[in-house]
């Protein structure tokens, strides 16, 4: 189970939740966005975002019409990809 934090920029705060590998990522419509696919390989129990990425990916998603793969969008540093 992952621990996700969302930066809520409509309410200044932080807000915290607790999903499974299979389920929707917080503020996902229609589940396309999964933990799963979220995380990509990184060992972190601990991920982070804006709602604002997340509504941005809803609208992509949408006005492209079909599934867009994700290879991951959360990786720390030190987990290797970044150069």
């Amino acid at each position: 189970m992952a621990k996700i934090l969302v930066f809520n920029n409509d309410k200044d705060r932080m807000e915290t939740y607790y999903r499974n590998e299979n389920d929707a990522m917080p503020y996902n419509t229609n589940n396309t966005l999964k933990v799963s696919e979220f995380r990509g390989s990184s060992n972190s129990q601990t991920l982070w975002t804006t709602k604002r990425a997340m509504q941005s990916f809803n609208t992509t998603r949408f006005l492209y019409g079909k599934p867009i793969p994700v290879g991951y969008a959360f990786k720390r540093p030190w987990e290797g990809g970044h150069r």
